[in-house]
């Protein structure tokens, strides 16, 4: 690490995005079982004494590129779901805005959304520090659910979930209350959605559905269609939230 035209504090300042920088470029290569303090530093050319004294453990370092994933990927979500609001876009349209930003982010990323989405790394016991950023993006698809709801422009569901309430109360808390019938399971058809959106990326990421299908992002919006009709959300086909 080139350290030279900086002052000690200057260094200090710097250096956990320099190491933060190699250690994404190994976990593209290797994964997150492949990361340590040592194979970040040879990785990136710097001293292990350096690295250490910022991330004295692996742990840290996973914690903190874990909270920056989470919220790199939060925040193209919430731009871009700002874009389709200042377009006055129905909540169709914003949810497909918000969920082909994720797509983009996690192509351009494919080692942060492994981690953060693929395997957990063994022997990682991810902090309480990782729950706030984790939670920007149901954050975003819940405040477009609530819109939804709000402007009327939900279906009522065909089918109830049965029973009592399947929810933790973080989860209704994320989404202001837990609304009235005929809405009144929608925060368990908005977890549907979250983790159909997921489990989509995953397939695509990982080239799941590169032998099957023919034009992978014309699925993907066929695909978040789909799963929208779960929470009676209609998106317009071939909808244009650019």
């Amino acid at each position: 690490m080139d350290l030279s035209g900086t002052s000690a504090a200057d260094a200090n300042d710097t250096r956990p995005e320099v190491i933060k920088a190699a250690a994404r470029q190994l976990l593209v290569k290797s994964g997150a079982g492949g990361l340590s303090l040592e194979a970040v530093a040879g990785d990136g050319g710097l001293r292990v004494a350096d690295v250490e004294a910022v991330f004295p453990h692996r742990d840290d370092l996973l914690t903190a590129l874990v909270i920056d994933a989470y919220n790199e990927s939060g925040a193209a979500m919430e731009q871009a779901d700002q874009i389709a609001r200042d377009a006055h876009a129905s909540a169709g349209a914003r949810l497909l805005a918000v969920a082909r930003a994720l797509r983009q982010w996690s192509f351009d990323n494919p080692g942060q959304f492994t981690l953060i989405y693929g395997s957990p790394v063994p022997g990682y016991h991810a902090p309480q520090d990782t729950v706030p950023p984790a939670s920007r993006t149901p954050a975003v698809l819940a405040g477009i659910v609530r819109s939804a709801l709000e402007a009327g422009e939900l279906a009522p569901p065909r089918r109830a979930v049965p029973g009592p309430p399947l929810l933790l109360p973080e989860a209704v808390e994320l989404f202001g209350g837990v609304p009235e019938a005929p809405f009144s399971d929608i925060i368990e058809r908005g977890i549907v959605l979250w983790s159909n959106l997921i489990g989509l990326l995953v397939f695509q990421v990982f080239s799941r559905t590169h032998d099957s299908v023919r034009d992978e992002s014309a699925f993907f919006d066929f695909a978040i269609a789909v799963a929208a009709e779960s929470i009676g959300l209609d998106v317009p086909s071939g909808e244009n939230t650019d």
